[in-house]
């Protein structure tokens, strides 16, 4: 597994809140994926309010 750094941008009520998040992943596709899901879920979300700005391999 690989180790990718992804950050962007959540709506946070009238605000944007930007995050980064370390997630290990098969490939590029399935982290972004699991950053949709972990942002979502904590924050009860829908992927239409999470923008990814970068994704980074380590």
């Amino acid at each position: 597994m690989e180790n990718y750094i992804i950050s962007g941008t959540f709506k946070a009520g009238n605000l944007w809140e930007r995050f980064t998040k370390n997630v290990s992943s098969l490939n590029e596709k399935n982290a972004r994926e699991k950053v949709y899901s972990l942002i979502g879920s904590e924050h009860g979300l829908k992927r239409n309010m999470i923008r990814l700005d970068s994704i980074t391999k380590e």
